[in-house]
């Protein structure tokens, strides 16, 4: 760690700490009651403490408007020497101002650190905050979180203090600095306890969308949010342990730890509907990083077939999609795709001026079968094989006493015997073509799957019409990912240097393929949870999972301390798991407060009022409402949301203070979260999935959308579990 990372406050910031100020307010939020300071450098009454504390901040603040303008100010004319790269420039710099932005709500430093020892000449104490901030003299006011120095603010304890005399704790309201919190960690007098100000800030009510949880971070998270950037995590973490968050702070740690080999390499999150990125897209942003590409799952494995000419107009069957996801289509496309690599019948004989040169055939069948063995890709094969006729030819050209380079090799690969070859042992391959041959035509698919998929199989892989060409065939997403994995067999697919993939536990065998290639020479941190699995061929054990994903290797880790979902609403949706996931350990909340449940059992003609009602009662609180449904009951239930004056918004659609219901079909509800939420009939949920096991676990995704209060309705009497 370099100096200005960690360099102390200066003398005159050390003795304003002396200084009282009467004229400062002390407003401090419910229940969180600031504690005195106990340094014996600053014996002083907490009011003149918290009015230091503000003005540090403040002056941290204007520090960081003066590194912007001074970014601003930056002049590039005299430095690129030309167009493309004053162009790159003046992109460095506009992301070097965006990341320099005070923004509102989000305080610049949450906490901070009083070592027993220090760091020699550097200083003791520390702030910290979501980004750098440095004064003129290059001294930090606010160190990264993700620096060295401040991972004791998240690991240490009273057991083990890591040097730290005192933890401090800070808490805003509508973004000033309003209260703290101390924590003595090397005093024996002093008794381990829970933070309020930590507590209050994990129950915030939430508006608008996702944010960082860098002030909440706990120790079993930094942990994984911290791991070597060489190394693969899986984390399974129950609802509301903040497996997401943890995956975006693990890129950007990653991105400040290893920033240049990230930028070379590219990092990927990947989420499972626009809805899902729209909701995360500012929590990197909050955190000085804005260079993360982000997409769905269908963004990518649908790209090869989209850019071939195909359309997604067709529907699979749930035994179909089943089919199609298992990893043994791999075996099928890749015998597909070599299929028309043959051996050659004649000699090759390739005229140049007067002589003529020969190869035999068993010269030819050899450079066709090393190259089979050598597993190029196929397009990579076919490249390489009229460059091994070439050589040929060179070696023979030389023998002759002629003079020959690498110019008469080129051409000789251009000659017309030559290509002619190429092409009839090593044909050209249209991987969306291929795959349209394999789901239409029987003995196509036949042949290649041989072995692999029983007859009754083969019949269910099949389009019940065929498709005639590429454009107008009825092609689904499941048939998308065989088309993606076709076309890495014909070549190499990009590959980024950290790849973040969520919801990974309803993805196929094929999918995690289609994505273990996009980091392939990377690394990657999966998250997921076994028990809210919602699709018929969702995994069943993330080693399998892994393997699939191309990263056996991988650390699983497991999170199951609650934040987010109360206590009685997490215990309520965890009696689903003897039966949806019998292996996993139950979710429990250390929150504070119990949270707000209930469940109302109405006659059917009263369904819709009593949901309304239901809806009104939560919007009394603070906070986002969310009202899961079945697919099925959205249109009623708008109607109802209607004639009741009720405005709602649809799922990733932000929220304001004026509109904070959304009416969220089950199905697009997983990795969202809701302060209140009102689940309308149960049964349905469940009944509107192809067998009951994906329906409950449906279920218990929308059970544990609830950051404070669950109100359940019904008609219909509720899954066993449940009454």
């Amino acid at each position: 760690m370099s100096a200005p990372e960690i360099a102390p406050p200066d003398d005159d910031d050390r003795a304003a700490a002396r200084q009282p100020d009467e004229d400062q307010a002390q407003p401090t939020p419910t229940g969180t009651a600031p504690h005195p300071v106990a340094d014996e450098r600053t014996l002083t009454p907490s009011t003149d403490a918290l009015s230091h504390e503000r003005k540090h901040l403040a002056r941290a603040r204007a520090a960081l408007r003066a590194m912007r303008q001074d970014t601003e100010s930056l002049n590039i004319s005299d430095v690129a020497t030309n167009w493309v790269n004053a162009a790159v420039l003046a992109r460095d710099i506009d992301a070097r101002v965006a990341s320099l932005a005070d923004l509102p709500g989000s305080p610049l430093f949450f906490g901070r650190l009083d070592f027993l020892h220090g760091y020699a000449d550097i200083g003791d104490r520390f702030y910290v905050g979501r980004r750098h901030v440095h004064d003129t003299d290059g001294d930090p006011l606010v160190v990264d979180w993700r620096a060295p120095v401040s991972r004791p603010f998240y690991s240490a304890s009273k057991t083990d203090p890591l040097d730290v005399a005192m933890r401090r704790r800070f808490g805003y309201t509508n973004g000033d600095l309003s209260a703290y919190e101390d924590e003595h960690l090397t005093d024996p007098s002093e008794s381990a306890r829970s933070s309020a100000l930590l507590q209050a800030e994990i129950e915030r009510p939430r508006v608008g969308p996702m944010r960082d949880i860098v002030a909440t971070i706990q120790p079993e998270q930094d942990t994984i949010v911290r791991a070597d950037v060489d190394d693969t995590v899986c984390v399974q973490g129950a609802p509301g342990t903040g497996k997401t968050a943890v995956g975006l702070h693990r890129v950007a740690y990653l991105l400040y730890a290893h920033r240049k080999r990230l930028a070379r390499t590219g990092t990927l999150v990947v989420g499972p509907n626009d809805s899902f990125l729209h909701y995360i897209a500012q929590v990197l942003p909050s955190l000085g990083e804005s260079e993360v590409r982000q997409a769905t799952v269908d963004e990518l494995t649908q790209h090869a077939l989209l850019t071939s000419g195909g359309k997604l107009k067709g529907t699979e069957s749930a035994a179909s999609a089943k089919l199609k996801g298992d990893a043994r289509m791999a075996e099928v496309l890749r015998r597909a795709v070599y299929s028309g690599v043959r051996k050659p019948e004649e000699p090759l004989v390739v005229s140049r001026g007067i002589r003529r040169w020969r190869i035999p055939v068993e010269e030819l069948s050899r450079f066709v079968d090393e190259l089979l063995e050598r597993g190029f890709h196929y397009n990579a094969g076919r490249e390489a094989l009229p460059l091994r006729v070439g050589h040929a030819i060179l070696t023979r050209v030389e023998k002759t006493g002629e003079t020959a380079d690498s110019t008469m090799e080129r051409t000789v690969t251009k000659n017309v015997a030559v290509k002619a070859f190429v092409n009839s042992c090593w044909p050209a391959v249209d991987p969306a073509k291929l795959v349209l041959r394999l789901l239409s035509e029987p003995e196509f698919l036949a042949e290649h799957a041989d072995g692999i998929f029983t007859a009754e199989e083969q019949e269910e892989l099949l389009w019940k019409t065929p498709g005639r060409g590429v454009r107008s065939a009825k092609w689904s997403r499941v048939d998308a990912v065989l088309v993606d994995e076709a076309m890495s067999l014909v070549a190499r697919s990009a590959s980024v240097g950290h790849l973040v993939l969520d919801e990974a536990q309803d993805l196929s065998a094929m999918e995690y393929r289609a994505l273990g290639r996009r980091c392939a020479t990377g690394t990657a941190t999966i998250l997921g949870d076994l028990a809210q699995g919602t699709t018929p061929w969702a995994t069943t054990s993330w080693e399998e999972a892994m393997h699939h994903l191309g990263k056996p290797d991988a650390v699983v880790e497991e999170l199951t301390d609650g934040f987010r979902v109360p206590r009685e609403v997490i215990a309520y949706a965890s009696r689903l798991l003897p039966q949806i996931a019998p292996t996993l350990k139950e979710a429990t909340s250390i929150r504070d407060a119990a949270g707000r449940f209930a469940v109302r059992e109405r006659s059917a003609d009263k369904l819709d009022a009593a949901v309304v009602e239901a809806c009104r009662e939560a919007l009394a609180h603070e906070g986002t409402v969310g009202l899961i449904a079945s697919d099925d009951r959205i249109p009623a239930l708008t109607t109802a949301l209607r004639a009741a004056g009720l405005a709602h918004l649809a799922p990733g659609e932000d929220t304001s203070p004026q509109t904070r219901l959304t009416l969220a079909p089950a199905p697009l509800t997983k990795g969202l979260e809701y302060d209140h939420v009102v689940l309308d009939e149960p049964a349905a949920v469940v009944a509107a999935e192809p067998d009951p096991w994906t329906g409950l676990r449906r279920l218990y995704v929308a059970l544990t959308r609830a950051v404070s209060g669950l109100t359940v309705v019904h008609s219909a009497p509720l899954p066993e579990a449940l009454r």
